[in-house]
């Protein structure tokens, strides 16, 4: 009980770090967002009654607690670009974050996970060194230069695919999967390549094991030995590393969203920015936070339950 306890509290004390550090950037960034909200033409007067009713004068400590509070309570506060809840502009985007970085996954697991297998049963032999080499190839291109070369690829050259555009899945399975095809892979064929490297590693030691021998030993097909008695006890650092490359993974579905005009998280955040809306982006950070803390917890907690040896570790650890 104890372990999961601290695992709470360290949850909330990172989503309350991040969100005080988020507040503090955008408070001292030059400008008035109170000019951005006036425009122009507006007067001293318009301008002053603006920053009263947002608490723009009062003490950043005092406006940072009263967000906080109304953050707790559900409220993220309105837009002051479109005069849309913060909330309701984040919760209506958030299925195509979601479902860009589900389908991301699936697709590097897809290829990390049969690449790893082959790789560690051929450890040293030319199959591993070619898919190491082919790894480290697609990890050394940015995702964003990726998916320019994909879009060239499958939508300007081949026209297979659409190069921009989101159908929703209202609309239909196939318009909506097909729109998330280059975008997915933009970043999957990049993060593949630690989710290979780690499983591989350990399968070379599984495979090692008195337990493996015993297997073959008796005759078991390799093919059962690679996917049943090897893969499962080598996956548990797999999955810490998934968990912790998910901030990877959100970083980079905020450039691939602009680049593929899908109206999901990344791109209302870029927006916010570039508009100055802080309220927005105060949001969209604290959503992404949430979102970062508790997929980690949760891929603690997996582990711990994977293997017990971990909820035993030390107060202090």
């Amino acid at each position: 009980m104890a372990f999961y306890l601290r695992k709470l509290l360290r949850l909330a004390a990172v989503v309350f770090t991040a969100s005080a550090l988020t507040f503090l950037l955008v408070a001292l960034l030059p400008g008035d967002v109170a000019y951005e909200i006036g425009g122009p033409d507006a007067t001293a007067e318009q301008i002053a009654a603006i920053r009263a009713e947002m608490g723009l004068d009062r003490n950043i400590a005092l406006r940072f607690g009263r967000w906080l509070a109304r953050a707790v309570a559900g409220d993220l506060g309105t837009s002051h670009r479109s005069g849309e809840p913060v909330l309701q502009a984040i919760v209506s985007r958030l299925p195509v974050t979601v479902e860009l970085l589900l389908f991301s996954q699936l697709i590097a697991l897809g290829l990390a996970i049969p690449a790893a297998i082959i790789s560690a049963h051929k450890a040293g032999s030319a199959i591993d060194r070619s898919v190491a080499s082919a790894g480290f190839a697609t990890l050394s291109i940015p995702s964003y230069v990726m998916a320019l070369l994909l879009i060239f690829a499958f939508a300007l050259r081949l026209q297979l695919l659409p190069a921009t555009g989101y159908t929703p899945l209202s609309e239909g399975i196939c318009p909506n999967l097909k729109g998330f095809i280059l975008p997915s892979l933009s970043i999957a064929l990049i993060e593949w390549v630690p989710l290979m490297r780690v499983l591989r590693s350990d399968m070379i030691g599984t495979l090692q094991e008195d337990y493996i021998l015993m297997a073959r030993a008796k005759g078991l097909p390799t093919w059962k030995i690679l996917l049943t008695d090897a893969l499962k006890p080598s996956s548990l650092t797999l999955v810490t590393v998934l968990g912790l490359q998910i901030g990877h993974w959100i970083g980079a579905a905020v450039i691939i969203e602009m680049i593929y005009a899908l109206p999901g998280i990344g791109r209302l955040l870029v927006d916010a920015i570039f508009s100055r809306d802080f309220l927005m982006v105060q949001g969209c950070v604290l959503v992404i936070t949430v979102a970062y803390v508790v997929i980690n917890s949760a891929v603690d907690l997996l582990y711990a339950v994977l293997d017990p040896r971990i909820r035993l570790e030390p107060k202090n650890g």
